[in-house]
């Protein structure tokens, strides 16, 4: 058994790591600056002990391994008293290669929307075909109630993330993971902050696709451009899926989309299946997929993953309603990036149709942040009625001119006929909510952090108004 301390252990996949390492008996423990649900929760309940804030005392008794976050910089405290006394360092993707991914066959769900989702359904339905698979994704499965496990079985299916590894490895972490499959649903520009551009990030997905094996599998998204040019380099078998080009080997049209959805398989143009699923939207059908055509590949029979998407759960903080207070839904979701967030949108505006849909959305990400996207923001927001564009996260850490502008869009949409508002502070937020909320209105908020625990401060004003 070793000692493990984890620099930034609140991260979705930092925490997955230290439950990881706690399930094979090592002693873990971490710091991190910001502790907040889903992944402060299920620390807790591991018993891992979490200290707020980074200070070089953390680190006494000395560990035997600190593995450090990508999101911590030179300059941290604990980082500096790392390098200074020489003690072991790692970054989370290495501790993943070596201690939980080499030796088996590795399943890497990579993209720019829809991994989380992917990897979870995937992991799902191998667990109903009795394959038993270890797994890391970046939130919390519901059918599972984790974001990890570690089994002794063949298969690992991780989340492959595309943002880089830590301050001194740049590269994506999905390089680290010994892909024999890769199922890789879409590509499309994301993470200003670390690629400068459109071609340095379809380079990366062009790299992780030449680390497969020539006996092993791409499952690619072919409505994705980008996909379709990347696959031409695959230097292994290509299975291609797609909901609206012709040309994919696998073939999925919507039957029904209201309470659940359903939708029809065909596979080289035969009949495959009708399956049923509580996911809505069409990136979701796309999500189920390419799950679809990677368990066949694998052998999976397919009454289990019938069975393994009908039974399906989701992921929190993906399209979670979390209650209904006083005739208001309220819904948790993840969506940032422009294309997400209106995929979200026109996916819930579909499951309650005729409800008037009010969008609360943080720009946190650091795409978001930057102007990158500032028009494409202007129509991901079509399917709402109302906006409410909170304050960009850590706004002292860009120029003026290289960020988003909370105001612009705001003024944007109300030129196209929304109620639209560019609102500073959660509190002035829910007042706001308080007055404008309806009996019937949908509200989602959007965020890939805590969000300044906006979620259960809405829920107390709809209680208190109910």
């Amino acid at each position: 058994m070793a000692r493990y301390y984890l620099i930034g252990i609140c991260g979705t996949a930092m925490a997955s790591l230290a439950g990881l390492l706690k399930s094979i008996g090592h002693e873990v423990m971490g710091s991190d600056a910001n502790i907040y649900p889903p992944m402060s929760t299920q620390l807790a309940e591991l018993g891992i002990e979490v200290r707020l804030g980074y200070k070089k005392e953390n680190l006494h008794p000395r560990p035997d391994y600190v593995v450090i976050g990508n999101a911590i910089p030179r300059g941290n405290p604990e980082v500096e008293y790392v390098l200074n006394e020489r003690l072991h360092y790692l970054s989370m993707p290495e501790v993943l290669k070596e201690l939980f991914i080499r030796g088996r066959y590795s399943i890497v769900v990579a993209g720019t929307h829809g991994k989380t989702t992917t990897t979870t359904l995937m992991a799902w339905v191998m667990e109903v075909a009795g394959l038993n698979p270890s797994f890391l994704i970046g939130g919390v499965a519901e059918n599972f109630g984790t974001s990890f496990r570690a089994t002794d079985g063949k298969y690992f299916v991780i989340e492959g993330d595309e943002y880089d590894t830590a301050f001194f490895d740049k590269g994506p972490k999905f390089m680290h993971y010994l892909p024999d499959m890769v199922i890789l649903n879409n590509v499309e520009y994301d993470h200003a902050d670390i690629y400068p551009d459109t071609l340095a990030y379809r380079l990366a997905f062009r790299r992780l696709i030449n680390l497969i094996p020539s006996r092993g599998r791409l499952v690619c998204g072919y409505d994705s451009p980008v996909v379709r040019e990347l696959a031409l380099h695959a230097p292994c078998s290509v299975d291609s899926f797609a909901t609206d080009y012709g040309e994919a080997v696998w073939q999925a049209t919507v039957l029904t989309a209201a309470e659940e959805t359903a939708f029809r398989v065909h596979k080289n143009g035969k009949f495959y299946g009708d399956f049923v699923t509580s996911l809505a939207g069409r990136f979701n059908i796309r999500n189920c997929l390419a799950v679809v055509a990677a368990a066949d590949a694998l052998g999976v029979a397919r009454k289990d993953i019938e069975q393994a998407l009908a039974t399906f759960r989701s992921v929190k903080r993906r399209m979670q309603m979390l209650a209904s207070i006083a005739g208001v839904t309220v819904i948790d979701d993840f969506a940032h990036h422009p294309t997400a967030v209106r995929e979200t949108l026109e996916a819930i505006s579909e499951r309650y149709p005729g409800r008037r849909l009010v969008a609360v959305f943080e720009p946190r990400s650091w795409s978001s942040r930057k102007r990158v996207f500032q028009k494409e923001y202007e129509s991901a927001f079509d399917a709402a009625r109302m906006v409410v564009i909170a304050d960009v996260f850590e706004s002292f850490k860009l120029s003026s001119e290289d960020r988003f502008s909370p105001g612009e869009l705001a003024e944007a949409l109300r030129l196209k006929g929304k109620k639209a508002w560019a609102v500073s502070g959660v509190e002035s937020i829910v007042e706001l909510l308080e007055t404008e909320l309806q009996p019937g209105d949908v509200v989602v908020v959007m965020s890939n952090g805590s969000f300044g625990g906006i979620h259960s401060k809405i829920l107390d004003m709809l209680k208190l108004k109910s």
